[in-house]
């Protein structure tokens, strides 16, 4: 038998007997799918190989870089050679204290850095963190429908049950707490909460918090507010902290991802009383060593920016948002032009099965991507999402694919 032979047939019997002996994934997996961004992103780069170029409206990645001197701040930090080694689970202080006085600048919120702020890899890092702090089999969590994936996800893998509570367009995407006042909370330990709301564009408001902590109270269930969009497009930032109450039942995440372009960078943070905040450290610390110092050194520096910073960032995204606006209007969507967020959320015009039908087409014949909003749950089947990710030069090019007559 010829070498080449041999080592062909025995690679077949070795690929053969690692198949029969894979050890079976933990069921808790079974609960969660792939994210959709993932499998799109693969077809999205094979159309691409083929010479199909497409243009991606979908994902909420900024694009910008953050400040010149947020990136001198990590150059600074990295030339250290004492800034290398491990780190406190808990961050820096004053990485902490830069986030209290952020707080304070901004939304008017008092946070005792010592022990009221827990800085985080991400605010997603804190989403499974939360979860897996509070919620387990027998539980049941609130989860926005339509709303953010990773909150049913990451209840699912602690072991709870979701129970979706409906949002909709004709009551600008806020919480109907008669309904949730007649629904049955026997179960119910915590809410997930999102204002500005992703994927609509919801702005949040010093009233929806309020009737928040005040449901959270009156039902003993822990209320999560995840607010990462504050600053976008927005020029009253809120945090539900500044509810009357707010601190005995709620917790709010924060991230640096969208307000200061550092997505990469993973810096997050989770804020309210210190007893919840044990609780999250006990999971966080059994999961990593806390973020490289020449990363928190930079957060330090990004959250002493001036106004400036975010007024420049919000001249650039409305210019982005106007032809957003031209591109959806090109395709008989209907918009609220009061939105928030890096994103437009648009409703689909009736003759389309579903939002994935018009991202489908637009795909294949245009070859722009524009994100189904059915993947944020079935509330979102009838509506489609813009990322106001990509420069203006590239959306001016997306509306021309689409408004072009010729098939691509």
């Amino acid at each position: 038998m010829p070498l080449t032979t041999h080592y062909s047939q025995l690679t077949i019997h070795n690929s053969l007997l690692t198949t029969h002996n894979m050890i079976v994934a933990a069921k808790r997996l079974e609960s969660v799918n792939e994210y959709y961004f993932a499998g799109k992103l693969r077809e999205i780069a094979q159309m691409q190989r083929e010479g199909k170029p497409v243009l991606n409206l979908g994902i909420g990645s900024p694009d910008l870089p953050p400040h010149p001197s947020v990136l001198e701040a990590l150059h600074q930090g990295a030339a250290n050679p004492k800034g290398h080694g491990y780190q406190s689970y808990t961050g820096i202080p004053a990485l902490r204290e830069a986030w209290a006085n952020w707080y304070a600048r901004y939304y008017q919120v008092t946070l005792n850095h010592e022990n009221q702020i827990l800085p985080l890899i991400g605010s997603k890092e804190g989403i499974v963190h939360v979860a897996m702090a509070f919620l387990e089999p027998g539980d049941i969590a609130l989860v926005p429908n339509p709303g953010y994936p990773a909150y049913s996800a990451a209840t699912q893998l602690a072991g709870a049950s979701v129970q979706l509570y409906e949002l909709h367009g004709d009551n600008n995407w806020l919480p109907d707490f008669e309904a949730l006042e007649n629904s049955d909370l026997s179960r119910v330990k915590v809410l997930w909460a999102n204002y500005p709301h992703m994927p609509t564009g919801a702005p949040g408001s010093a009233a929806v918090f309020q009737q928040l902590v005040d449901f959270g109270k009156r039902h003993n269930i822990l209320i999560i507010n995840d607010n990462p969009y504050s600053f976008i497009l927005n020029k009253h930032p809120r945090s539900i902290l500044a509810a009357d109450g707010a601190e005995e039942i709620a917790l709010e995440l924060n991230s640096l991802s969208k307000s200061h372009n550092m997505a990469g960078w993973r810096v997050g943070m989770v804020a309210g009383h210190p007893e919840y905040l044990k609780s999250v450290l006990r999971f966080k610390s059994n999961m990593d060593s806390g973020q490289f110092q020449p990363v928190q050194l930079a957060a330090v520096q990004a959250l002493q920016l001036s106004p400036d910073w975010y007024e420049g960032l919000n001249n650039t995204y409305k210019e982005r948002q106007n032809v957003a606006f031209q591109i959806l209007e090109s395709i008989d969507c209907v918009f609220d032009n009061q939105q928030q967020g890096m994103f437009v959320w648009a409703k689909i015009p009736d003759h389309y099965a579903d939002g994935y039908a018009l991202s489908d087409e637009l795909l294949y014949e245009r070859h722009v991507f524009l994100t189904p909003g059915g993947i944020f749950g079935s509330n979102g089947n009838r509506y489609v999402r813009i990322s106001l990710c990509s420069d203006v030069s590239t959306l001016h090019t997306a509306l021309q694919k689409i408004q072009s007559t010729l098939v691509i």
